[in-house]
């Protein structure tokens, strides 16, 4: 299967407005994700990765280069390089083109090294939290307010904007609804704000956004930059797997855990199971209920 010709010449003036006018080889439509279609393009020249949506919300695909680019300058973990974004001309189909990365199976070797470089990401000192754009969360708007306070930041730009979206869902009945914001009010109670710093988050780091190249070395991908708290990262990890014990192994070494992180762990995981919940429907409730459970006293 061909990709569309408007969408084909769309990627071919994108790539030459970005140093690459030899011509096209072959499209190689992708399958595998949840929100958008891909494609592996090769011109003569290169190999690139394309991913495209027929219909994005309005920055889609230019906040996730923007946060690409954000990890790529911090110089910690290895991220696809960004070559460009645009839209097909009068279409609302839009695109990203990122390197062409060759990937292999995962190794333990290779998820140690994860652990060490996003450490080093983590420890790299930043100022407020937030961002200075918003983005995504999948196809979910992610708002980035800056604030001083990560308390803060969490209860309205994370937990808050999520709770109000399930309401305007349906999906938030009213015993999820009372203990949600119950959990919300006191978030001060699990969250020391003096143990938080700001730092560089992938955003959304399950173990399908990252991988390993060829020769062994990990890359992310599919981000959701912010300045956040760094158990939120950690804490995503966990949520459903793929990392092995020596990606936390080699994290610690590098940045220790704060003490208590493992009671605030499911306090940060709440937020994409929110997010899961607005996304995919009922399925992810009973997780959301049984975390809103674990904090609030119901009795």
């Amino acid at each position: 299967m061909s990709l569309p010709r408007p969408l084909t010449e769309a990627i071919r003036t994108t790539l030459q407005e970005n140093g690459d006018n030899s011509p096209l080889v072959r499209t190689v439509p992708i399958g595998g994700g949840d929100i958008n279609l891909a494609a592996h393009i090769l011109t003569q020249k290169q190999a690139y990765f394309v991913k495209w949506h027929n219909s994005p919300p309005k920055g889609f695909f230019e906040g996730e280069a923007r946060g690409l680019t954000l990890l790529a300058e911090a110089g910690c973990v290895r991220v696809p390089e960004v070559i460009g974004w645009g839209c097909i001309p009068d279409s609302v189909t839009c695109f990203l083109i990122l390197e062409w990365i060759e990937r292999t199976g995962k190794s333990e070797e290779c998820a140690e090294e994860l652990g060490r470089n996003l450490a080093r990401q983590h420890l790299i000192k930043q100022e407020d939290y937030g961002l200075d754009h918003d983005n995504f969360i999948g196809r979910l708007p992610q708002p980035n307010r800056l604030s001083t306070s990560w308390l803060d930041f969490y209860r309205t730009q994370r937990l808050g904007v999520q709770r109000d979206l399930a309401m305007q869902q349906g999906r938030l009945p009213a015993q999820r609804a009372h203990l949600l914001d119950r959990l919300i009010e006191t978030l001060d109670e699990w969250i020391d704000e003096d143990a938080c710093q700001p730092s560089l988050l992938h955003g959304d780091l399950w173990g399908g956004n990252w991988m390993a190249t060829t020769s062994g070395e990990p890359v992310i991908f599919d981000p959701a930059v912010y300045i956040g708290c760094r158990e939120a990262d950690l804490a995503m990890t966990t949520l459903f797997g793929g990392f092995p014990q020596t990606f936390y192994d080699a994290y610690s070494e590098v940045f220790a855990f704060h003490s208590g992180y493992e009671e605030r762990q499911q306090l940060y995981q709440l937020y994409y199971l929110l997010c899961h919940l607005n996304l995919f429907g009922e399925g992810y409730g009973e997780s959301v209920d049984n975390i809103l459970r674990r904090y609030v006293c119901t009795w």
